[in-house]
């Protein structure tokens, strides 16, 4: 998938990933992607079920099992 900005949050738990991706996708402009990164799996689900609260627009997760990571993809809308 193509994205314009990525957000490394590995190493980092819950409810960290959720409130750096607010932030970061409240800098974007909108139609922007961003590509969040993370290694701890509760916030594959917990980040866009709290960004659900928003207006930002979750475009999918995918998983790389073999690498322990997660990549989520939100659209930016104001």
């Amino acid at each position: 998938m193509n994205y314009d900005a990525t957000l490394d949050t590995q190493g980092l738990v819950c409810p960290v990933p959720a409130l750096k991706t607010k932030k970061q996708l409240g800098k974007m402009k909108p139609g922007q992607i961003l590509k969040v990164v993370t290694d701890y799996k509760p916030a594959s689900e917990s980040v866009p079920r709290d960004l659900a609260k928003t207006k930002h627009k979750l475009l999918g997760v995918e998983e790389d099992e073999d690498e322990e990571i997660w990549e989520i993809y939100f659209e930016c809308v104001k």
